[in-house]
């Protein structure tokens, strides 16, 4: 038979979708279910609104094969670009100085240490060798067939369009798009996996030389200064330091609420997911629905590339994923022979390090191919590393080697084909616990009987807090006990690499060497709420804290002002006094949660930064050498509402004279009148002091930043927070995540331009009743499409804009009665 593509726009008629996708209607759907009595003969690719496909197969592979298919059609150049980053080969078609992103930050290296990273992996064989495993440790079979239908539909895709006719301007007939393989997408999963290590650790690790020895002079390489041993204090604040303000400018973060029974009007559960993640590159997340009748039904959104939901709902369980407060690695600082530095002692005895040449092609500046090779270096404990976060670890009296808790990780995969057939939230533990996959993310879920689950079960590190005391280095005690006094920064290990005791203990509990039992991992279910914005287990739900090793995260400490703003917006909504009508969640007022867009930094200061205003002798102050008239900003921040929506005035200006008063460092640290008390961790600190003169200080250089930009005092947050599509300026709502708004966005530059980097990205809310589908909307806030020339390149960013929300098409009536349905057969 010949091959053949169809593609049509249908009226909203059952009966004709269900001819044309070779399928029948079920006469009804069972109790909370959907799919219809039969599969299409062919894997089938329902469009609806936006862009959304609804993707039925027979089977595993078929799933796959449409997902790869429509993947590759709204993501090409993401796509192919990542790829490009995993097979090592940025340098040779782009360069060696240009930028990459092997992590969660954007532009975090050059393209040749991106390279000399993967291409030691690849030729280490990492990801071959946990293909072979059986599962748990590999891939299950399933998603091992899903895989394979993957990479046919992307080739399909490729086939089809050809390179020269791609219709996105950033990889038109490049010679890096090409056809894919099955590891191609095994070590992109993997990239995903360990990307948690790879931003702080890429340039340390493939920059590494021993003391006498230098990186050799070849493109890209960095020269490490001659320095000193820095004092283990001066290593260790250092350190901190530098992930608290990779933090502040911008990485992965992410809301999750989910409400049981008790906090619910009019349904058995709801779960609110809002990840805060990149808005370009391979961290994007791309929406979709995948179905095989009476067997698999999940619809949500993945990291593009990734055939399978990891945050969404099926029938009877809704997810979703926050960043963990856990450090996904550790360093152990080995002490070296100076007479022979890539000797390292343990247990009494010299061991020499392990050299491997690792050598890539890069592209010359005259369009000749060259190649780089460099020597790394490792030892028992993983790859030597001589900085963190551009912070230098000096390899002189000692070296530091990393240990990678994903890096024998592709049991993420297996996690979440679990995830996506869970029944309920128990289940939901047994898929985290059974995998141990999950990389560096929390999980928070709802299901139909009426549960909230909050489980902070993942790939930790075994590190007890007796094994912590008598291992840490001095320098580790600062990272590992103190870092999380700066917002959202994880207790970085440094042990002792002179005692093999030191290492991670292996757990017969755990499913992977050197891992935590996992049922010593925190979770939490009850009927009223949990949630998390990114701090650790401890407050989950106050009425109940939880426990847990220090390298999970702190206890008894003070909460984030998002994480204050999410408890007291799910208590007050539930307890009825939030100013709403009624008592408990309902889509309305879930989805109001979210684009209030209120600061709890507004409700906890404004005030009183008022007042330090007013309070300026003649409206000026001296600072910095300015001399700064802010009586005009007082009126300003006087009427404002506390809401960080487009047309809300005041906005910007607080945003700025709050992180210039020092929002984003260790909350605490600000001048409040009433200090953090562990017994009240929700409502401390508070009660700005209005007479510190830091405060008043905050507002004159946040004055005179404005006006030096050009930016009138009283704009509007639309005039100023906006992203530009095909020319169209659009609004953005919401704030920086010290602000204490849920909506997180994270302006920057990107390219040279002003866009978003990081922040809300792919939205749902979803609601369970004691029978029927589940009810669900969502908003990708970047859209579908990263390509300037699809319909799906804005649309719903606009609609993120102006706070709406796209209905979800579930069951196969839904989708069939679409006014904008789309059908494409892959024959």
């Amino acid at each position: 038979m010949a091959r053949r593509g169809l593609t049509a726009r249908l009226p909203v008629v059952v009966l004709a979708a269900a001819a044309l996708m070779g399928t029948t209607v079920a006469a009804g759907p069972p109790a909370g279910g959907s799919a219809t009595a039969g599969a299409p003969d062919k894997p089938t690719i329902r469009y609806t609104e936006y862009g959304i496909p609804h993707i039925i197969a027979a089977d595993l592979a078929g799933l796959g094969e449409g997902y790869g298919y429509a993947a590759a059609k709204d993501n090409i150049c993401t796509l192919a670009d990542t790829y490009l980053m995993v097979n090592a080969q940025r340098s040779r078609y782009l360069g060696p100085n240009g930028k990459a992103s092997p992590g969660q930050n954007q532009n975090s290296t050059t393209n040749l240490n991106s390279d000399l990273y993967f291409q030691r992996i690849n030729d280490n064989r990492v990801v071959e060798g946990l293909i072979d495993q059986p599962a748990p440790k590999g891939p299950e079979p399933e998603v091992k067939e899903a895989i394979r239908g993957y990479v046919r539909g992307y080739n399909r895709y490729l086939a089809e369009t050809g390179v020269g006719n791609i219709s996105d301007p950033a990889c038109r007939g490049a010679a890096w798009v090409r056809p894919i393989t099955e590891l191609d997408v095994y070590r992109h999963a993997h990239a995903e996996i360990i990307m948690g290590s790879a931003d702080p650790l890429v340039d340390g690790e493939v920059n590494a030389a021993p003391p006498g020895a230098s990186v050799a002079a070849q493109p890209g390489a960095a020269q490490p200064a001659a320095a000193p041993q820095p004092s283990p204090e001066e290593t260790g604040n250092r350190i901190r330091e530098a992930m608290a303000a990779a933090r502040q400018q911008g990485s992965m973060g992410s809301n999750a609420l989910a409400v049981g029974a008790q906090g619910v009007s009019g349904g058995t559960s709801m779960l609110l997911a809002n990840p805060h993640f990149p808005w370009q590159g391979k961290n994007r997340m791309w929406q979709a629905q995948l179905t095989i009748p009476g067997r698999f039904n999940v619809s949500g959104a993945s990291l593009l590339g990734l055939p399978a939901v990891n945050i969404g709902h099926n029938d009877d369980v809704a997810w979703s994923h926050t960043v963990a407060t856990v450090a996904p690695f550790g360093l152990f600082d080995v002490q070296v022979d100076l007479l022979h530095p890539t000797n390292y002692l343990v247990d009494g005895v010299w061991t020499p390090m392990t050299s491997q040449q690792v050598g890539v092609d890069v592209l010359n500046p005259d369009g000749s191919v060259g190649r780089v090779t460099r020597t790394l270096w490792a030892t028992r404990y993983g790859p030597i590393t001589t900085s963190v976060m551009g912070q230098p670890l000096p390899w002189i009296v000692s070296a530091h080697a990393v240990r990678d808790a994903n890096m024998d990780n592709l049991r993420a995969l297996n996690t979440w084909f679990h995830l996506d057939q869970a029944k309920d939230v128990n289940e939901v533990v047994n898929a985290l616990e059974t995998t141990e996959g999950v990389p560096f993310f929390n999980t928070v879920a709802s299901d139909r009987k009426g549960n909230a689950l909050y489980a902070d079960i993942q790939a930790t590190p075994n590190i007890t807090d007796d094994h912590a005391r008598s291992c840490l280095t001095l320098t580790g005690q600062i990272l590992f006990n103190q870092s999380l006094r700066l917002p959202n920064v994880p207790p970085v290990s440094i042990f002792d690499g002179k005692r093999s005791e030191c290492d991670w203990p292996n757990d017969p509990n755990a499913v992977a060497p050197g891992l935590m039992d996992p049922h010593k991992q925190p979770r939490l279910i009850r009927s009223d709420f949990v949630g998390n914005a990114n701090d650790s287990a401890w407050l989950a739900n106050p009425e109940q804290p939880l426990s847990f090793p220090r390298v999970m995260g702190d206890t008894a400490a003070p909460r984030s002002l998002r994480t204050q703003e999410l408890i007291l917006t799910a208590q007050n909504r539930i307890n009825g006094t939030d100013g709403l009508p009624g008592r408990g969640f309902t889509p309305e007022t879930m989805r109001q949660l979210l684009f209030a867009d209120n600061s709890r930094a507004a409700d906890l200061a404004l005030n009183a930064t008022v007042s330090a205003c007013q309070g300026a002798p003649f409206g000026l102050v001296l600072v910095d050498g300015n001399l700064v008239n802010i009586s005009e900003a007082c009126p300003i921040l006087a009427a404002w509402n506390h809401k960080f929506t487009p047309d809300s005035r005041g906005s910007w200006l607080f945003e700025n004279v709050w992180f210039l008063l020092g929002g984003g460092q260790a909350i605490e640290k600000l001048p409040w009148r009433v200090p953090f008390d562990p017994k009240d961790p929700v409502h401390t600190p508070n009660s700005l002091d209005a007479g510190n003169d830091a405060v008043r200080n905050s507002v004159a250089r946040a004055v005179l930043s404005l006006r030096n930009a050009g930016i009138p005092l009283d704009a509007r947050l639309s005039d100023v927070q906006k992203v530009t599509r095909n020319g169209e300026q659009i609004p953005v709502p919401g704030a920086i995540h010290e602000t204490g708004v849920l909506n997180v966005v994270t302006p920057g530059s990107v390219d040279g331009k002003f866009d978003i980097t990081f922040g809300s990205s792919f939205i749902q809310e979803t609601r369970f009743t004691a029978d029927g589908p589940p009810q669900a909307a969502s908003v990708l806030a970047y859209s579908q499409s990263a390509n300037p020339n699809s319909p799906h390149y804005a649309d719903q960013t606009k609609l993120f804009s102006t706070g709406q929300w796209v209905p979800e098409r579930y069951t196969e009536e839904q989708i069939a009665a679409s006014p904008a349905l789309e059908v494409k057969v892959l024959d």
